[in-house]
Formats: C-alpha cells, sequence, structure tokens
C-alpha cells in the first residue's frame, strides 16, 4: 500500500505524506515509484485540476530518515555507486515526477519541513504555510549535500542570497520569516490550512483545465528558455485555446455577466 493517501474532492486531489510517526520522512524505496504513479494518474485525468500536498500528524517532513542512514540501510547503503544509483532510480523520481506534473500544485506545509521535505515543497507551485510551518535545508549539518536537486530549486523559489544562507548556515526559519524570503505565498493558523489551500485550489480548478495545463506549462518552459521561443510558444498555445469549446463559453459569460462553466473542450 502506497504511503501517498489520495483523496479527491470535485476536481481537487489531496495527497497526503503519511508516515506521521516518524514525522513523514521521504526518500524510503520505492517512494520515486508512489509519486510517479501518482502524478502520472493526475496527469491522464482531467477531472484533476489542482493538487494539494500536504503532511499527515505534526510535520510535512523531516526530510530523510537520519536512521537509515546510520544504519546504512535503504537508499545510503552498500558502496558509494550503488548510493548514487539509487538516488537515480527513487530519490530523484520524487522531484522528477512533480516537476512533470501537468496540473497546478500547492502544497499546504503543516509543520516541519526540513532536508528533502523543504526540497519537495519547493517543488510545488505555490506553498500557503501553517503558522507552525518551519524550513531548513540542513544537509550540511549531516556532513551531506543536496542530493534530490535543491541547489537548482531553492535559488529559484528565494533567490540566490537567501538559498546561500539557507543552506550554508543549516538554519532553521519560522513560517513568517519563510513568507517574508518568498518560500511561501502566506501563513495561515493552523486550524485554517487547508480550508485556505482547497479555497485556493478550488478557485484554480474553476480555470478551463485544457487553457489551465497550458498556461502551467508556459511559467515552466519560462524559466529555461528565451523570450523569444516562449513567444513562438505562446503563440501556437494562443491558436489552439482559440479553438476550444472553453474559449467561447468564456467569451459568452463575460459578455452575459455571468460565471463561466468550463468542461475542458
Amino acid at each position: 500500500m502506497s504511503f501517498l493517501l489520495v483523496e479527491q474532492r470535485g476536481h481537487v486531489a489531496i495527497v497526503t505524506i503519511n508516515r506521521p510517526e516518524a514525522r513523514n520522512p521521504l526518500g524510503q524505496e520505492g517512494d520515486g515509484d508512489a509519486f510517479t504513479e501518482v502524478v502520472a494518474r493526475f496527469n491522464a485525468d482531467n477531472n484533476v485540476r489542482c493538487m494539494i500536498l500536504t503532511g499527515a500528524g505534526s510535520a510535512f517532513s523531516a526530510g530523510g530518515n537520519v536512521k537509515d542512514m546510520k544504519e546504512r540501510k535503504g537508499d545510503f547503503a552498500e558502496t558509494a555507486v550503488e548510493i548514487r544509483e539509487r538516488y537515480r532510480r527513487n530519490i530523484h523520481r520524487i522531484g522528477k515526477a512533480l516537476q512533470g506534473l501537468d496540473i497546478p500544485s500547492i502544497a499546504a506545509v503543516n509543520g516541519p519541513a526540513i532536508g528533502l521535505g523543504c526540497d519537495v515543497a519547493c517543488m510545488t507551485d505555490i506553498r500557503i504555510a501553517s503558522e507552525k510551518a518551519r524550513f531548513g535545508v540542513t544537509f550540511l549539518r549531516l556532513g551531506l549535500v543536496p542530493g534530490d536537486g535543491g541547489a537548482w530549486l531553492l535559488p529559484r523559489v528565494v533567490g540566490m542570497s537567501r538559498a546561500s544562507e539557507m543552506l550554508f548556515s543549516a538554519n532553521v526559519i519560522d513560517a513568517q520569516t519563510a513568507a517574508a524570503w518568498g518560500l511561501v505565498n502566506r501563513v495561515v493558523p493552523a486550524e485554517s490550512l487547508m480550508d485556505e489551500a482547497l479555497a485556493l485550489a478550488n478557485r484554480i480548478s474553476e480555470q478551463p483545465p485544457h487553457a489551465l495545463r497550458i498556461a502551467k506549462a508556459l511559467l515552466k518552459h519560462a524559466q529555461s528558455t528565451s523570450y523569444e521561443t516562449l513567444l513562438e510558444m505562446s503563440a501556437a498555445a494562443q491558436a489552439i485555446s482559440h479553438l476550444t469549446e472553453d474559449h467561447a463559453e468564456g467569451v459568452s459569460a463575460l459578455l452575459e455577466k455571468r460565471t463561466p462553466v468550463f468542461k475542458g473542450a
């Protein structure tokens, strides 16, 4: 049974990392497969328009399993070459899966997001934090470096200077600091976290599903391509969008001063 619990509410899928007894560690054998399967399921289902990722219990995710590191178990066993290959086959697949998610994603960070847990939160499009959330990339404290692509992710979220401070100091920051640094969009009371995340996810899910996925793809590609290339991609995407029924519905609804109902056609 997967450690990821999936619940669908309307067009919103809620994915919960469910290892609360150990503060939701990530990187155990099969975790990459679990994320890959969930993302593939959502990408293939036009009825799913937004994903919320959260943690069970008091933590979002405490990151890698330190006990496994000490005992040289799981991804941390055997020789250096074997450890590298385990990262590639397992931990890296978590990031690749989330980076390949076609629909918008929201991290509802309910508690500490440390190490790999912080990086996984950064793999989502939007982050909302409980006032109880904490964030840290504490790899150096364990004599390690980010092995999950965090050195690529974090500067894109908070900028190079803030990312350098977080990584080099191994300090853990509180939710308000994370908001000030742009790591999270906003901080809400713990009891309101899921309500806030669901309200935003439902608002996102009201948008036309095909155009929503295309808009996310354009934002993603814009991070690594030239302006001229993105203009060409945008023109092609817009040409497709103009010919959809949802575009016609959006125009009609605006002129008729009513709420549009998008069907993904």
